[in-house]
């Protein structure tokens, strides 16, 4: 079954938590999906982050993300950053959010001035989510 129909499946048997989502899922994944029904956005990335995902913000205000770190870098300066381990990305809950820990706040902890890009991602009672490879 692929990502997009298991979210279809879920997201029809609603209400039903983007965190459950996640769960249903076995092996090395990250993805964005963007649901024109409901426009709703939905990104995430495995607990091993094996597979590369990135994100941040444009000059115009909006959310972009790739596979490809370098494609960003113009677009996202700064803001660029791997997308965390473990965690999933959806405007329908309303941000970032830790698929293990889903009630607990995540907290972006800005990279060093000297460092060009990315960032560290606390998930608050629990140990801090490297957002590097």
């Amino acid at each position: 079954m692929s990502v997009i129909e298991a979210y279809k499946a879920l997201r029809d048997r609603a209400p039903y938590p983007p965190s459950h989502v996640i769960g249903h899922l076995a092996g090395n994944f990250a993805f964005v999906v963007y649901d024109k029904t409901t426009s709703t956005l939905f990104a995430a990335s495995d607990r091993s982050g094996r597979v590369p995902l990135y994100w941040g913000i444009t000059a115009d205000g909006f959310v972009a993300f790739s596979d490809d770190a370098e494609m960003l870098k113009g677009a996202c300066g700064k803001s660029l950053a791997s997308f965390p381990k473990g965690c999933f990305f959806s405007t329908a809950v309303g941000g970032l959010i830790s698929s293990e820990n889903p009630k607990n706040k995540i907290t972006a902890i800005p990279a060093a001035e000297e460092e060009a890009w990315d960032a560290t991602f606390k998930v608050q009672g629990a140990a801090a989510l490297a957002a590097r490879e």
